[in-house]
């Protein structure tokens, strides 16, 4: 009698699940529980700063083209300068922060990257919002 009684129960679940929609419209969801749209002004400010990285990219790309015999490496020797660890060494005395680069695993290639550094160097950029300086080096040196 309980089995009987369990499958009459099941039968009438599987009913109920038939003529429940699959899909509810969004308007028809209580107002708490509705979504809602990304507003244009984030997805114009992110693509702002993926334009921005770009040209910086593409700015250091120029500079790396002129050392290497096949520019066409420049963004890939560049890729991979990115997913490289760095240190980070602030020296509060001198207002400085030292980014260590490591090594790559060709000497041509740090050789590049010691000339990027230089230019880098060159222009005496500080770190937003702060009073410290960057410096850009390879290697332990």
């Amino acid at each position: 009698e309980q089995i009987e009684a369990l499958q009459a129960n099941i039968c009438q679940l599987k009913a109920q699940r038939k003529i429940t929609p699959r899909h509810i419209k969004i308007q028809d969801l209580p107002e708490n529980e509705r979504f809602h749209k990304l507003a244009n002004l984030s997805k114009h400010f992110l693509d702002t700063i993926k334009i921005i990285a770009y040209r910086a990219e593409s700015a250091m790309v120029n500079i790396v083209r002129e050392f290497l015999p096949k520019p066409d490496q420049a963004r890939a020797i560049l890729r991979a300068l990115y997913a490289t660890e760095a240190d980070l060494l602030p020296n509060y005395l001198n207002k400085t922060l030292t980014v260590r680069l490591h090594h790559s695993a060709r000497a041509h290639t740090d050789e590049v990257i010691a000339k990027l550094c230089e230019e880098l160097n060159a222009t005496e950029t500080f770190f937003p919002r702060s009073e410290f300086r960057l410096i850009f080096k390879l290697g332990s040196s």
